[in-house]
């Protein structure tokens, strides 16, 4: 269960992680945290680590491998749907 009480679904993951392409840097870093833990109470570990990846990326402005690691989550979060 998230923190808000729903059942943790990749659909929803994906939905965030699509949203993710405007805001200020703080914004942007809490909602790849908050994807992040969704993807481990859906006991994705690799998944976890690869958004983990896209956060360090992206606060190194490594905009390339930040968009591949979060275009690779959501790759593989449509296959658990």
């Amino acid at each position: 269960m998230s923190k808000d009480g729903k059942r943790v679904d990749p659909t929803r993951i994906i939905a965030q992680l699509n949203a993710l392409h405007l805001g200020e840097m703080d914004g942007i870093q809490a909602k790849l945290a908050s994807a992040r833990e969704a993807c481990l109470e859906l006991e994705q570990q690799g998944l976890a680590e690869q958004l983990g990846e896209a956060s360090a990326a992206l606060g190194n402005a490594d905009i390339k491998t930040y968009r591949r690691r979060v275009e690779t989550v959501i790759s593989q979060l449509g296959h658990l749907k």
